[in-house]
């Protein structure tokens, strides 16, 4: 790739993944929108990794208190912190993607990555967004989140191995839907957003290794470097300015996206 695909590519990628528009979808319309050959396994593993670097840095300080009080919470029964208990609701909203998207991974990869899939799911999700948004009750913080709501939550996160519902997006509409603030579903996307990353990563690193693709690393490295910066950028924003905005600027952006996908693909 030259340098202006791989600009191109780990801008939309670190700046999609946080946002509820859709970074699958974004991935796959780019390349054929701007006639880019398919960038390929090891890259998507290197724009991934972005952001995952940069979700990780940015929540260090909560990941660091989570973690200490988590372990804390198994070795004393009866004694849990709010910190603890997030750590285990965000394990508990992680399970039903391990099941469902192993599931229907192949199903996934081949059928549902067309042009018309991504512009339905990407008007439907984004008008449940917005109704979740306006009906929601927005008085609940992430740390009051239970086990039924996590599993909702986590249900929700499994439609979004659908290209075009996006994984932010949908699990941001869940936790508006179970009364949580704009920012406290935000702040629960984005810790939930570090093992679903990981683990399908870990999934798209094993294909690659499967497949022997030679790899290139100052395109890797580059594109690492740039998810990284824009995704940790839009994360800082986002919180910052998502209570005041609220999430219509998205919606309004999906609805449009997704009638130019009907106009001119379909």
């Amino acid at each position: 790739m030259d340098t202006l695909q791989i600009l191109i590519l780990s801008l939309v990628q670190g700046f999609t993944e946080f946002l509820p528009i859709s970074s699958s979808a974004h991935l796959i319309l780019t390349p054929v929108l701007l006639g880019y050959k398919d960038q390929g396994l090891a890259f998507d593993v290197a724009v991934h990794l972005g952001s995952l670097v940069a979700v990780i840095g940015y929540f260090r300080a909560d990941l660091i208190r989570m973690t200490t009080d988590f372990f804390a919470s198994l070795r004393s029964r009866g004694q849990i912190t709010p910190e603890a208990r997030l750590a285990w609701m965000i394990l508990l909203a992680t399970l039903p993607i391990v099941v469902i998207g192993a599931a229907f991974k192949s199903v996934v990869e081949t059928d549902l990555r067309s042009t018309l899939v991504i512009a339905a799911t990407t008007v439907f999700f984004g008008l449940l967004l917005y109704w979740a948004d306006s009906k929601g009750k927005r008085f609940r913080d992430e740390y009051s989140v239970a086990w039924r709501g996590a599993l909702v939550i986590g249900l929700f996160q499994a439609l979004a191995i659908v290209p075009g519902t996006s994984r932010s997006g949908i699990t941001m509409t869940a936790g508006l839907m179970l009364g949580l603030t704009r920012k406290a579903a935000s702040r629960f996307s984005f810790l939930l957003a570090i093992p679903t990353i990981l683990m399908s990563g870990g999934l798209v690193t094993l294909d690659l290794v499967r497949a022997e693709t030679p790899v290139l690393w100052s395109e890797l490295i580059l594109g690492t470097a740039l998810s990284f910066g824009s995704a940790y950028l839009c994360i800082h924003l986002f919180l910052k300015l998502i209570e005041r905005i609220g999430m219509l600027p998205f919606v309004i952006y999906r609805l449009l996206l997704g009638a130019l996908l009907f106009y001119f693909w379909v």
